[in-house]
């Protein structure tokens, strides 16, 4: 069974989210205060983290950092509406996803979903592309492994999924709504930058090839590609 922890300080708000996700299938831990997230998220295994923002004493910021320096495992973000410093913020220090206060259930659980889906079919060893080699960037989609110049960088579940999506066509461009479908899992909106986040994050972990060229660039008015350096060309 999928464990979450649930981290939020209104109680009340944790007992009908984690009775309904209960009774979709799920084993959920909630706690309420940052300081006890931290300790549960890095003392045991959880599938997911659903993490709120706003959080008495150590606020949900503050335990992301905390978390992400030592765990790459999915978390979400739970914010305020209309609060998009939270959540750009979030994204950038190594967020999954996000989903504004007040939110529908099944949205919550159809997200929680697709990232487990993800997790389940890896470990049942369904087929998985071969290592993927871009110069000196290396992917192992099975391992889940990447580096640049021989030296391992740790991405999140988003990052990595993104990465993995454009290197398998790499040098062909890719919308930013064939991303967010594909890689985000949900609906497109033009007013979402939490895709541009996840790639601005992807591109200062990953750095440039060793001839300083970029790797991630954008294509004006169609979205991202992952480009050859350029005296390699597609095979």
């Amino acid at each position: 069974m999928d464990r979450i922890l649930l981290v939020d300080d209104d109680k009340s708000l944790c007992e009908l989210l984690a009775e309904f996700m209960e009774s979709e299938g799920f084993s959920v831990e909630a706690v309420h205060d940052g300081e006890k997230a931290v300790q549960r998220a890095l003392a045991d295994r959880f599938s997911l983290v659903i993490l709120d923002v706003m959080l008495p004493g150590l606020g949900g910021i503050e335990v992301l950092k905390s978390i992400r320096r030592q765990s790459t495992g999915p978390i979400r973000m739970l914010t305020a509406r209309g609060e998009e410093v939270d959540r750009i913020v979030g994204l950038e220090l190594g967020a999954d996803d996000y989903l504004p206060k007040p939110f529908n259930p099944r949205e919550l659980i159809a997200r929680i979903r697709a990232i487990l889906r993800r997790g389940r079919m890896e470990s049942a060893g369904e087929a998985t592309p071969g290592i993927l080699r871009i110069a000196d960037l290396v992917i192992d989609p099975a391992a889940r492994h990447v580096s640049a110049n021989g030296k391992t960088i740790e991405l999140t579940t988003v990052e990595f999924d993104l990465l993995e999506t454009l290197a398998q066509a790499a040098g062909t461009a890719f919308s930013r709504e064939n991303l967010v479908r594909q890689v985000l899992k949900r609906p497109f909106s033009p007013f979402d930058r939490s895709l541009d986040v996840h790639v601005s994050n992807l591109r200062r972990k990953i750095g440039s090839y060793p001839d300083g060229s970029e790797r991630i660039k954008t294509v004006r008015g169609v979205g991202y590609i992952l480009a050859f350096p350029p005296e390699e060309t597609r095979p």
